[in-house]
């Protein structure tokens, strides 16, 4: 992998990770388009997710530590257990199991079938869809303070969806959340939350699988910690400036986009542009 190609998926990564659109679906076209129908690869996508990931961590940093500390002080009996951030931790446990279950038990799909591009097409058209209805038809009057438990594990559910390519993390969650009442806003942040544990602990485990299996020559490292900091960088301006969107906007540009990208994949798919599934990429020469 270049430096140029790295920059230009890393860019990819960050603007595409925290918008209902499908950051994994992106990365995987415009790597094709770069690599003559290779993906980028697991080790790469994993680092640069990771990336992504740090942006909700320093964005979220004040939430992040008073949710864990008073979640940690509830252990203890110094906070009551029905103290709103204590909840919201319990809440954010609960909602990443489903993703971490299942994506352990279809692992082998995941990696394999799921990645057809033919069905990404199908699930930016058909969670596109679901979104703007849920948008256009939803009474979102909750904030976070009153998700209950059920909601919470509804969330996560939702979240776990993105297991197929396509179908995005954040946009699963936020449709979910519109589905469930939830204002705009409050439906994104427990989503990019709720996404932490989730992206650190897939994102962790494949990198590391990936160097247990290759060594560390399977990754171009100088170009992948470029996109990293790329996609953080670009990341935290991205979630700064789609909170303040949505609480005055709706999600109707983001349908439209997912729908013209479904046609323009399926335009690439049926005159061989892309492959349907992308093979692996060489191993780095040392």
């Amino acid at each position: 992998m270049g430096w140029f190609e790295a920059l230009v998926l890393g860019v990819v990564q960050g603007l595409t990770e925290f918008l209902p659109i499908s950051s994994s679906a992106h990365v995987s076209i415009v790597g094709q388009l770069f690599f003559e129908g290779r993906d980028p690869g697991a080790a790469f996508t994993a680092i640069i997710q990771l990336g992504t990931e740090a942006a909700v961590v320093v964005y979220f940093w004040h939430d992040i530590v008073r949710i864990v500390r008073q979640w940690s002080l509830s252990l203890v009996g110094k906070v009551p257990r029905n103290d709103p951030d204590v909840r919201l931790g319990w809440l954010v446990i609960l909602g990443s199991l489903p993703i971490g279950v299942l994506g352990l038990v279809f692992q082998d799909a995941i990696e394999n079938q799921l990645r057809s591009l033919w069905l990404t097409a199908a699930m930016l058209a058909g969670f596109g869809l679901l979104l703007g209805v849920a948008d256009a038809t939803a009474r979102t009057r909750k904030d976070l303070t009153q998700l209950t438990w059920r909601d919470g594990l509804a969330y996560g559910f939702a979240q776990a969806l993105a297991l197929i390519p396509g179908v995005s993390r954040s946009g699963g969650t936020i449709t979910a959340g519109l589905l469930l009442g939830y204002k705009r806003e409050a439906a994104a942040r427990y989503a990019f939350l709720l996404a932490i544990p989730a992206v650190v602990a897939s994102g962790g485990y494949q990198l590391f699988s990936e160097l247990a299996e290759g060594g560390a020559a399977s990754v171009a490292w100088g170009p992948t910690v470029l996109a990293t900091a790329v996609s953080f960088a670009i990341g935290l301006a991205v979630i700064a400036w789609l909170l303040r969107y949505i609480s005055t906007h709706t999600f109707r540009p983001f349908v439209i986009y997912r729908l013209a990208l479904a046609a323009v994949l399926v335009v690439l798919l049926t005159t061989g542009l892309v492959d349907a599934t992308p093979v692996a990429p060489p191993p780095v020469q040392p």
